[in-house]
């Protein structure tokens, strides 16, 4: 039975400390400085992890690049994705490609991560740990629980970081601290049963949509501390019209979750 009927489905495969059964999403546009250490450091923490790099038609020959790795590595393999449409859009189609290309006994877990060096390979094995110890379906790296923290971001980031997490929290009534973060481990059964509906977010509202669609599912969510350390090489993807879709769509998102919840029929006893 699916979650949508009420019983969450759950694959019994934890995932190993060694990445076994782990498929990295890596999506890129203009990393071509930062993919190489990162898909090293990738692989020499969870060293039989699989990593797929998404490339959104980079401009610099970041997806040239990543073909050259995956000649040379066959746990790299690599999706163009043409035209950019913006993150959201890559992440889906990378998901349904994983989907139909891997089996459940292949692939049983999905990490997804930026490709700017913002998120520490070296924190993976927390994030394996707490769905292994923990039965989580989804663990989010978070910046903003105990433990976690940021580094060499400007004031200005952090400031509307935190404040649009403190947004996304109370508007949609979520239990965690970090819910606009990029860094997450699903199992694959709870990512497949999140975006079998279409998922119409395309920046980084993103990661606000699927940990929403998570969380009312009746999925179980794990916050585990991260370091997040601000890029140093290449350009933020953060702009205006980004913050501008995340909060329309939140909002938007919010007066439905309350509408629905006072549409409930009163439970009779």
């Amino acid at each position: 039975m699916s979650a949508a009927q009420g019983t969450p489905v759950r694959e019994p495969a934890a995932p190993a400390p060694d990445g076994s059964g782990v498929l990295v999403v890596v999506p890129t546009y203009d990393e071509r400085e930062n993919l190489p250490g990162l898909v090293e450091r990738v692989l020499a923490t969870v060293p039989a992890a699989r990593l797929l790099v998404v490339d959104d038609g980079s401009p610099d020959g970041t997806g040239e690049l990543a073909d050259a790795m995956a000649a040379r590595d066959d746990r790299v393999a690599v999706l163009h994705h043409h035209p950019k449409r913006g993150l959201g859009a890559a992440y889906v189609d990378a998901f349904a490609h994983v989907m139909a290309t891997h089996g459940a006994h292949d692939v049983g877990w999905v990490v997804q991560m930026d490709a700017d060096g913002s998120h520490a390979p070296e924190d993976l094995p927390a994030l394996l740990a707490a769905a292994r110890t923990e039965g989580a379906d989804l663990v989010l790296g978070s910046r903003y629980v105990p433990g976690g923290r940021v580094v060499n971001w400007p004031w200005y980031r952090d400031a509307l970081s935190r404040s649009a997490n403190v947004y996304s929290r109370h508007a949609l009534r979520l239990p965690v601290r970090d819910v606009t973060g990029g860094f997450r481990l699903f199992r694959r059964e709870v990512l497949a049963a999140v975006t079998a509906a279409p998922v119409s977010s395309q920046g980084y509202c993103f990661q606000v949509d699927l940990a929403f669609r998570v969380q009312r599912a009746g999925y179980t969510v794990r916050e585990v501390p991260i370091v997040f350390t601000e890029r140093c090489a290449g350009a933020s993807k953060m702009s205006g019209a980004v913050v501008r879709e995340a909060l329309w769509r939140i909002t938007a998102w919010a007066v439905r979750d309350r509408l629905r919840t006072r549409e409930r029929p009163a439970t009779t006893r």
